[in-house]
């Protein structure tokens, strides 16, 4: 009886187990991208907090020509492409990146954005400012003046991210990209959902849940010993 009811134990953990991995392997994704435009007229901004309230507030209205968008790669992007009938002036452009980092990728990351954005725009790590430009950026594919584009550096420790970049565009909605480079990395990589950032670092709930598959097994083998 008592092998039995070890055994029926035994196969109850090992499935609560097997959830709480299940629910870890299924946050470890590659990159998220979310693009939110909206109508804006503002200028340039003198700090990046006033970008991020700027376009925020923009995209916070849903206005015919601009929109809500999910693409698969940080690359060629433009509010024009990404809806039907999508403005190509006045544009309010909210990018925001979810990735992760692993133990072995934690150090010194460098970040680049090559954007259209005519009055500037700025870029937060964490909710926190990397910096902000104000003058007219137009990249135009190329990373050979650095006031056309970002380009940041970040200490990053294990775990989840998320790099957000607040512009402001006028006219006349040009291609948009942004890159990352993990510390050791001979060059940059462009963020996309296989640009091989998949972590495998648990969300806190992963955590729990597998903290209480373990009180329950500790608890199944006190009540049959």
């Amino acid at each position: 009886m008592k092998t039995m009811m070890q055994r029926i134990n035994g196969k109850m953990i090992t499935g609560i187990v097997v959830s709480a991995l299940a629910v870890s392997a299924g946050s470890a994704q590659a990159s998220t991208i979310e693009v939110t435009t909206g109508k804006s007229t503002a200028g340039a901004q003198g700090s990046a907090a006033s970008y991020q309230s700027v376009v925020e507030a923009a995209v916070a209205t849903a206005t015919a020509g601009y929109g809500h968008a999910s693409p698969s790669v940080f690359d060629h992007i433009t509010n024009h492409g990404l809806f039907a009938g999508g403005s190509s002036t006045d544009i309010a452009f909210d990018f925001t990146v979810t990735f992760g980092v692993t133990a072995g990728q934690a150090g010194i990351w460098e970040f680049r954005a090559g954007t259209d954005f005519g009055n500037g725009g700025a870029v937060f790590l964490d909710g926190v400012a990397l910096g902000f430009k104000s003058n007219d950026m137009w990249w135009a594919g190329s990373y050979n003046d650095p006031s056309q584009y970002f380009d940041y550096t970040a200490s990053l420790a294990a775990g989840n991210h998320v790099l957000q970049i607040y512009g402001l565009e006028h006219c006349c909605d040009g291609d948009q990209q942004a890159q990352f480079r993990a510390p050791g990395a001979p060059g940059f990589t462009t963020f996309s959902a296989s640009d091989g950032l998949a972590t495998t670092v648990p969300e806190p709930a992963t955590y729990a849940l597998f903290a209480i598959s373990l009180f329950a097994f500790g608890v199944a083998r006190k009540r049959h010993p």
